[in-house]
Order: C-alpha cells, then structure tokens, then sequence
C-alpha cells in the first residue's frame, strides 16, 4: 500500500489518522510535520510519528500525503504538494468543508492525484495528546469529486480506508458543504450559543457545576471545540451556514411565541413533529444520491 506517508498537522484528525495507518501498514514510515514545534515533539513523543521533518522536504518522497490543517491552510498547501508529487502519489485533505479548496486545484495539472476528503469523526479535544486510534472506526468518510480523480488511485485509498473500517460515501464538493452546514456547522454554533448564554445569565459557576446534567453536558460539549480550528471553517461556508442560520432562528422564534402564549397545544405538537428525526437518523441508508 504505502510505504511512506507524510501527515501534515498533527492534532486530534491528523494524529489519528496516523494512528489507524500504523495499525493497519506494518512498517509504514510516517513523517510528520507541524508549524508547532511543542506538537511536533509531542506526536514523536507519543508515537504518532516516526520522524518530523520540513513540509517542502517531507512532500517530495510521500506515497500517501494527508493534510489536516485549518480549513483557510489547505488550499495552498494542496497546491504546494501536487506542485511536487511524485507519480502514483496521493494527496487529500481532511477539511471540514470541501468546495473552496476543489476550486482551488481543479485546473491543477496533477489534479488527479487529489482525493477531497472528510471523515465525519472528532470530538471537541484538540492537539496531539487527543488523538487516538479507534477514532476513525466504524465512522463515515465523504470523498468529493471523484471523478476529477485518477480511478486506480482512488481505489486504492478507498480501500485503505475501508480496511480501516471506515463507511465511504461520495458526494460533490458543493453538495458536501451544503449539508454539512446543517448537520454539523450549525450544531456547533449552537453549542457555542447556548454556552455563551449561560455565561452570560448565571454568574455563580458553582451553579451551572451543580445543576448540569447529562442533557446540558452533551448539548453544550462541542462549545469547547478550537476556535482556531472552526473560526475558518465558518468563514469558509459562510453562505450556507447563515442559511441554515435563518432556518434555525425561525424555529426559534416560533418556539419562543408560542411559549410566551402557553400554548400547550403547539408546544406539544412543535416537540411531536421535530422526533420525526428519529425516524430519519434511525433509519437505514437510503441510495446514494448527490
């Protein structure tokens, strides 16, 4: 498979991925690089990688070069890789969102050799010490656009990945960050919302210590995630994001005059029809379909 591999960012994505390849490859050689050195002392420390080196020397050799940097980082450092890329060498990225950096290297020569790439696994831990390797397992992976990809290339990451046991799935780019503004974006901004409300209301942090339950826990989890990390990747999908925004606040605002009349009868009936979602995250895989 791949011999030689070159992670570039080593928090909690890159690191684990680095992981499950080890796991998988035996004797994979991996080569990480990082713009922090703490991290990158870190990950060696921590067995993420064999070895740290400079990014423009570590992309020359790479069989498998995975990029898990911020969002707004990616498109250039796509670029910069495929500029170098040896033939039959890979190179994908596992940004958070997907259109902005397929735009930026589709009339790249070695466009090709490019997997557009995001597995749909975190937590809301950051850095090297977060990373783990089950975290990829038994997870979904969304690779977009892939017919601008070399068909053997792609089958061969495919099915590293599903040797990984992760669930691959396919999508456009632009369809990829549309969805993803619901289903993801917007529950971290909601996340950061409701945590920053709280502050805002209760003063006593003994109280929120005390009173937190399970529900408020799990609610609020992703508000500690990195702004470092999700600031660009809401600048990145602004346009769908505020979309999914405008949908959310209506509801909100729905919800909120009908609890200023107690009306007990849409409460109920706002709550009846909103655990059809049940019905749609318990359900089994429809086709695959854009």
């Amino acid at each position: 498979m791949f011999n030689k591999v070159t992670i570039v960012g080593l928090g909690l994505l890159g690191g684990s991925f680095a992981l499950s390849i080890k796991k998988l490859i035996p004797g994979v050689s991996i080569t990480g690089v990082d713009i922090s050195m703490p991290n990158a002392t870190k990950a060696l420390e921590l067995g993420l990688a064999n070895q740290i080196g400079e990014f423009e020397v570590s992309i020359k050799d790479a069989d498998l070069i995975v990029i898990a940097t911020p969002v707004d980082c990616i498109p250039n450092q796509v670029i910069q890789c495929l500029d170098q890329l040896k033939p039959g060498a890979i190179v994908c990225d596992l940004g958070s969102t997907k259109l902005n950096i397929c735009e930026a290297v589709k009339h790249h020569p070695k466009r090709n050799q490019f997997i557009a790439t995001h597995p749909i696994a975190g937590t809301e831990n950051s850095g090297p010490e977060a990373a783990f390797a089950s975290l990829l397992e038994n997870k979904k992976i969304i690779l977009c656009d892939i017919d601008l990809t070399e068909s053997h290339l792609l089958n061969q990451f495919k099915n590293m990945l599903t040797q990984m046991k992760m669930q691959v799935e396919y999508m456009s780019s632009a369809s990829h960050d549309k969805h993803i503004a619901y289903v993801s974006h917007l529950s971290h901004i909601s996340s950061f919302g409701l945590g920053a409300t709280v502050l805002d209301i209760e003063k006593n942090e003994r109280n929120i210590f005390i009173m937190a339950g399970s529900g408020f826990a799990s609610t609020v989890r992703l508000a500690k995630s990195s702004p470092d990390m999700w600031t660009p990747i809401f600048s990145q999908n602004r346009e769908n994001i505020s979309a999914a925004l405008n949908q959310y606040i209506q509801n909100l605002t729905y919800f909120k005059s009908i609890l200023d009349e107690n009306n007990l009868e849409k409460i109920h009936q706002f709550m009846s029809e909103t655990n059809d979602i049940r019905r749609v995250l318990d359900a089994p895989p429809s086709p695959k379909k854009d």
